[in-house]
């Protein structure tokens, strides 16, 4: 095992790793133990049980926070004609149709999310391989393949954020930022997780949420209650 900071460990000293707390408990300890000196993003990590190497048991969904993220969000949207000044209108930091050969033959990436319009799929299909390992693509699940480009931007500034579970079954989303008040980081929270439990797959047997953490970037991991998670998300 590799050795912890002394800083780690002192932290580590304001709960019991072997204790699932309550989600404002939680929130409360990551929220002390975040003494870096930048505001550190918190972080939620979900252990479910199912099998994603199955089509029908993979979860991936979109969620507006109701407090955001705390992080500005950088939106590219490719899209041609009236769309464009659409989008731009909407806040959007990118659009045209032109992004495409900027992300082809630029390597350009300074953006943090990715919308397209239907009939620029065609196009988009051509750099999906600079896309889909940053989880940049398009799609349509997710809102960010639409004529309403408007609507999809002004989600993406506000705060809508993607979860989806990676090869270990786990899903890993931001909820906040450590300057965050509690009251805003509960609610995120709850919001994420209640979203995450609607969609649970009809095909996954057994237990859903193996384990939650929530954490912050320099923080240790605290672990929720799953049982006590489902009873207060879903009310």
């Amino acid at each position: 095992m590799p050795k912890r900071g002394k800083r780690y460990e002192a932290l580590a000293e304001l709960y019991d790793k072997n204790t699932q707390y309550e989600i404002d408990e939680a929130v409360a300890i990551v929220k002390k133990a975040a003494t870096a000196k930048f505001d550190e993003t918190v972080e939620l990590h979900i252990k479910l049980g199912v099998d994603s190497r199955h089509a029908d048991q993979q979860v991936r969904n979109t969620v507006v926070l109701p407090h955001g993220t705390g992080r500005d969000v950088r939106v590219a949207v490719f899209a041609k004609g009236e769309k464009v000044q659409e989008a731009l209108d909407a806040g959007a930091d990118f659009a045209g149709e032109d992004l495409v050969d900027r992300v082809q033959n630029e390597g350009w990436m300074e953006f943090d999310v990715a919308i397209a319009t239907p009939d620029m799929m065609g196009q988009v299909g051509k750099i999906g391989r600079a896309l889909g390992p940053r989880g940049l693509m398009p799609n349509p699940k997710t809102g960010t393949v639409t004529m309403d480009v408007a609507k999809a931007v002004k989600e993406a500034k506000s705060g809508k954020v993607e979860y989806r579970t990676d090869k270990q079954n786990i899903v890993h989303v931001p909820v906040g930022k450590a300057s965050f008040t509690e009251e805003q980081l509960f609610d995120n929270v709850k919001t994420l997780l209640a979203a995450v439990i609607k969609d649970k797959p009809a095909s996954a047997k057994g237990k859903y949420l193996r384990s939650v953490t929530v954490t912050s970037t320099m923080g240790p991991g605290v672990k929720l209650n799953p049982t006590r998670i489902v009873e207060i998300a879903t009310k």
